[in-house]
């Protein structure tokens, strides 16, 4: 009997193709980036932190991102932090935003509040404001009768729309800024409530009950 021969390049292209074809069938690999980990078990992102309320006895009845709206302005929490007053974190933040000198405004604060936020312009005109205005028209409270105190970045007086540490905004109809703004307190915790004075309306939400 005839043997048939294949040569070597032959049979390489031919083992090439049926490997191809194999792998499209079967569909993407098992080891896809992000899929699985290089000991081959499945990678699962991190939880994405965005407050540290439990650790001072906080429940939440609702999770942030939280947004309160009344007559074009909207207002987003996306994240809040509760750190001492002396802690490291803050001494970073003090020296990268240069915030206003506590004693201005509270004697003697247990707490720095940073928070992450959105402010939106829903209106036909044009929205512009600085720290107080925010304080004045979109409070946070802690506990009864306390409330907190914004903080104003010193470095960035001159920059209006900051994306790093708010100190004043100025919005075109439809436009918004996503920005970092924060305060002072030395109060305690008990609940936790933003509320929105703005315009004829109120509106306020509980994302820790009292």
């Amino acid at each position: 009997m005839t043997k048939l021969k294949i040569s070597k390049t032959i049979a390489g292209k031919t083992a090439v193709k049926a490997f191809l074809a194999v792998a499209l069938l079967a569909g993407p690999a098992v080891g896809s980036a992000g899929d699985v980990s290089a000991s081959g078990v499945k990678a699962t992102a991190a939880p994405v932190m965005t407050d540290n309320l439990a650790k001072f006895g906080l429940k939440k009845a609702m999770d942030l991102p939280v947004t309160l709206e009344s007559e074009g302005l909207s207002y987003t929490l996306h994240k809040i932090m509760i750190y001492d007053f002396k802690s490291p974190e803050v001494k970073k933040l003090q020296k990268m935003y240069g915030f206003q000198d506590s004693t201005d405004i509270i004697d003697s604060p247990k707490y720095f509040i940073w928070t992450k936020v959105t402010i939106e312009n829903k209106t036909n005109k044009k929205m512009h404001g600085g720290g107080n205005d925010i304080k004045a028209s979109i409070p946070l409270t802690f506990a009864t009768g306390k409330m907190t105190d914004a903080i104003w970045p010193k470095k960035l007086a001159s920059k209006t729309n900051s994306k790093e540490a708010l100190w004043t905004y100025s919005l075109k109809p439809g436009e918004k800024i996503t920005s970092y703004i924060g305060y002072v307190y030395n109060g305690e915790f008990d609940h936790f409530v933003i509320r929105m004075f703005y315009g004829k309306n109120y509106v306020e939400k509980f994302v820790v009950p009292e």
